[in-house]
């Protein structure tokens, strides 16, 4: 992968984080407050806990900080799965979020933000 597709894949994840954030903000009673600096997206929950997920361009990775642990992701046929154990990104952003907001939250991949492939990829 490139920079330049890594950096695409990277940053439509952090805006489809914002963008559910939203979803979530007005169809359920849940508050997540999602405040975005750069290459950077903090979830604030009622509790004052946070998700941090930010991007490490030098590493082609995405990385999320929870009550749960540090997790890395890197960009696997067409998804984001963590470099341990090769889960999902948004599955385990909905599990941490779900578990530090006390009720369940559901994160997911927005049409268009994830292309199942890149272009010039072999």
């Amino acid at each position: 992968m490139t920079d330049l597709q890594y950096q695409n894949q990277a940053e439509s994840v952090l805006g489809a984080i914002e963008k559910n954030c939203d979803r979530l903000n007005d169809e359920s009673d849940v508050d997540i407050d999602n405040q975005r600096t750069g290459s950077m997206v903090t979830l604030t929950f009622s509790n004052r806990s946070q998700i941090i997920v930010n991007l490490q361009k030098p590493l082609q990775e995405i990385w999320m900080a929870a009550q749960a642990g540090g997790f890395h992701y890197k960009f696997n046929g067409g998804v984001w799965t963590d470099t341990k154990d090769a889960s999902e990104f948004f599955a385990n952003l909905s599990r941490y979020a779900s578990e530090q907001a006390s009720q369940p939250v559901v994160f997911k991949a927005l049409p268009g933000c994830l292309p199942t492939a890149l272009k010039g990829d072999s």
